[in-house]
């Protein structure tokens, strides 16, 4: 799957002449004074794209993601084009604008040009959420008219814009007026909640461009959409909770209360059944199956959404949902989705890594930014956890370090699955095996993959190879007397022929090695001294690749596995 690449040679020397703009971002900076406006016209495309002018075609209004109104502006590098959009702003003389858009998606670059004294831009790179730009400029002495830019880089990802503001002196081009304080948020309400969670969604506001979360009157969370998940609560607890609406004039009232209680504790995983089905989800179209999660079967526990992608800081992740590719599945219904499946009792988490993901966690530093970029996600999305599935090796003492960090800050009901490889599990010396053990007691589950594998030793010592119920058995053996516990255990397979290179096997071999470590029914010449009825159960890749075999494999598995002892 695409992933976004290192900063090619032109982006870094550009990069390089952006440093001192890039300073000038930090902060929100509001209008200079009461007389001010936004000389911009057309500022949050809600008249499509009048006003603007975008290179070579690359430009196009959506209506999702949006961070104020109903629509924004959506433009894709192409060759070599980096999809510049412009707007000519009347402005005055000796004068000092500050000049702002809210920014998401591929890298964003905002500018302005024709300035008469220092022209100035500023840039971020890619971004899984809504991000302001800030930076203020002077005119000069003969200065009526600057242009106004937003691109993206070639070759990179879409970037999406919207609410564009150049605010200071009434410039004569009848720009957007200022915008008023937004009224009270109405029709909050509570849409879901676990041992340490409680989602809320609200009505829109008009003229908002963001919302305040307030849990028993302080500040939790502020979002752009109109739902959030407040997580780190404390199990079986009442809160109560009001919203306000934002934007550059000021913040509203708060909305009304509601309260909310959050459920039991259920341990590590929260309420992950006894016996659990694992499947991941593909956010993107490689010929399987193209799905939105409320079309993933009821069979599935756990859904892990592969994948995260990696960021520019270190340790640091982020998500962005394949809407091209998934026929246009929107962020606000992808969220809808999972809030729906969480409902309906099952855990959606976040995956990191992948055949293709490199995620470095080495350092302290950046253990916390990957425990605050996962948090993070967590809040903005819904998901219930992560899934670490870093096929390029992990360091066990800061990925243990980053994972007990998250936990602090989601609390008990924190899902944690992990996918390693055959080669990561045949030993309690290996960097994956530590890790699991390292966070055993918040551990929920290790779905290690029994297939695109070599042949492995058992625990017996002998030689197995992949495609059999010994291969099962031998192998999860190793995790079952290497200190794991039971429940922590899943068997990962393909679901067909098309979800691994090799190593699939009937739904039927899946079912007899979980019987034969959970009841001793079932085995082949290998046969475990003891049984493990607490096994968790089954993994499979992918939930897309199960739809295109007709949901075969958890049609077949997932009773198996929920009959369990």
């Amino acid at each position: 799957m695409d992933r976004a690449p290192a900063l090619p040679r032109r982006t870094r020397l550009w990069a390089a002449t952006a440093t001192a703009a890039l300073a000038l971002t930090l902060g929100t900076t509001g209008p200079a004074s009461a007389a001010d406006i936004n000389n911009v016209k057309n500022a949050g495309y809600e008249s499509g794209l009048s006003s603007w002018t975008c290179s070579a075609g690359s430009g196009a209004t959506v209506s999702s993601p949006v961070h104020g109104g109903s629509a924004a502006l959506k433009a894709t590098p192409a060759g070599q084009d980096n999809a510049k959009c412009t707007q000519t702003v009347a402005v005055k003389p000796n004068s000092t604008y500050t000049l702002s858009a809210w920014v998401q998606g591929g890298y964003a670059y905002l500018g302005a040009t024709g300035t008469g004294t220092t022209d100035v831009s500023t840039w971020t790179p890619d971004s899984a959420s809504w991000k302001q730009l800030t930076t203020t400029f002077t005119t000069g002495s003969a200065t009526t008219s600057v242009t106004v830019y937003t691109h993206g880089w070639y070759g990179q990802a879409p970037y999406y814009a919207d609410d564009v503001s150049v605010y200071g002196p009434d410039g004569g081009g009848g720009g957007d007026p200022a915008p008023t304080v937004p009224s009270a948020p109405g029709g909050l309400a509570v849409s879901g909640t676990t041992s340490s969670s409680v989602s809320l969604a609200w009505n829109t506001v008009s003229g908002a461009t963001g919302y305040n979360v307030y849990r028993s009157g302080t500040k939790v969370t502020a979002v752009t959409g109109t739902s959030a998940t407040v997580t780190g609560l404390a199990a079986a607890t009442s809160y109560s909770f009001q919203v306000t609406a934002t934007n550059a004039a000021g913040e509203s009232p708060k909305s009304a209360t509601v309260t909310a209680t959050t459920a039991p504790t259920g341990g590590g995983g929260g309420t992950v059944p006894k016996h659990a089905v694992t499947g991941y989800w593909q956010n993107f179209n490689n010929g399987a199956a193209v799905q939105k999660i409320s079309a993933v079967p009821a069979q599935y526990d756990i859904i892990a959404v592969a994948f995260a992608d990696a960021t520019t800081t270190p340790g640091a992740v982020t998500f962005n949902l394949d809407s091209a590719g998934l026929g246009g599945y929107t962020v606000d219904q992808f969220k809808a989705d999972i809030r729906a499946k969480q409902a309906a009792g099952k855990k959606v988490i976040v995956s990191v890594g992948g055949q293709n993901g490199t995620v470095s966690v080495s350092d302290p530093t950046s253990a916390a930014n990957f425990a605050n970029s996962v948090y993070s996600l967590m809040q903005t999305y819904g998901f219930d956890g992560v899934d670490i599935d870093l096929e390029n090796g992990l360091n066990a003492t800061y990925m243990s370090q980053a994972l007990r960090s998250l936990s602090g800050k989601a609390g008990s009901s924190l899902v944690i699955t992990m996918a390693p490889q055959t080669i990561d599990m045949q030993s309690t010396s290996n960097t994956y095996f530590q890790t699991a053990l390292n966070i055993k007691d918040i551990l929920t589950v290790v779905n290690m993959q029994y297939y695109n594998s070599g042949s492995m030793l058992g625990c017996d010592g002998k030689v197995y190879s992949q495609g059999s119920v010994d291969f099962l058995t031998a192998l999860a053996c190793i995790q079952l007397e290497g200190g794991l516990s039971p429940s922590q255990v899943g068997l990962g397979l393909p679901a067909s022929t098309s979800g691994a290179g090799s190593g699939y096997v009937s739904p039927t071999v899946v079912n007899n090695a979980l019987d034969c470590l959970a009841k001793g029914t079932g085995c082949g010449s290998f046969k475990p001294s003891r049984t493990y009825p607490d096994l968790r159960g089954a993994m499979t890749w992918s939930t897309n690749w199960d739809a295109s075999a007709g949901n075969a494999w958890s049609n077949a598995v997932g009773p198996h596995v929920h009959a369990l002892p």
